[in-house]
């Protein structure tokens, strides 16, 4: 019932995921992100535990599809669920179960992993992709909202829309973007606006909070 993203920056290692239902919050249970280990979604009939287990299985040193089998062979269920992960080194899995609604499939790309169902189409899929893909923005966060927003614009989710979420960490365990639209008639539209007011009010804050080095001091 969702169409997501979750990418790696080749530039700066910056690991993130934009996603979009016709759902309210779908940022409590489908977002999974943590610096320096991955990014997860999990969507269809969500299972928390494919993002809670799976980053600590990344974490532990697994590769996104070591981490993929594993959570799939501790879910009697999981041909209901969609999953897409990236880790810290930019490899990609992803699935689609043989239950999930039509149309629903995911796209491999360059160190990220488009993945929808319940969709209108291929072509949410397709735009999301392709966006991505060509798009200049150097910045993950802008880079992931041009991408979910594309995806709305090819006909997102064939229920409707009714919330979006975008994460992103960089090198310091809070994120440099967190934000939510849980519940709005245009929810990407509303996050735009959340993030303008963002880039204003509070992500200059973040540049100044404590970063903490190797030796774990500040």
């Amino acid at each position: 019932m969702t169409f997501s993203i979750v990418a790696r920056c080749k530039k700066t290692g910056m690991l993130g995921m934009a996603v979009s239902t016709a759902r309210p919050a779908v940022g409590s249970l489908a977002v999974y992100v943590k610096a320096r280990v991955g990014a997860i979604a999990t969507q269809a009939a969500v299972n928390p535990y494919f993002g809670i287990n799976g980053l600590t299985y990344l974490e532990q040193g697994l590769s996104a599809e070591e981490v993929m089998e594993k959570v799939k062979s501790e879910d009697l269920e999981f041909e209901k669920r969609q999953l897409a992960i990236v880790d810290n080194e930019g490899r990609t899995a992803g699935y689609t179960g043989t239950e999930t609604v039509p149309w629903a499939g995911h796209y491999f790309g360059d160190e990220f992993v488009v993945v929808g169902n319940m969709l209108v189409g291929e072509q949410v899929i397709k735009a999301m992709a392709e966006t991505y893909e060509t798009s200049k923005i150097d910045y993950l966060p802008l880079r992931l909202l041009a991408t979910i927003k594309a995806g709305q614009e090819a006909g997102g989710d064939k229920r409707g829309k009714q919330s979006a979420a975008l994460k992103v960490c960089d090198t310091q365990s809070y994120p440099i973007v967190d934000i939510r639209a849980d519940e709005h008639e245009n929810p990407i539209d509303e996050l735009e606006r959340i993030y303008e007011a963002a880039n204003i009010n509070l992500f200059p804050y973040i540049e100044n909070l404590p970063v903490y080095d190797q030796d774990k001091k500040i």
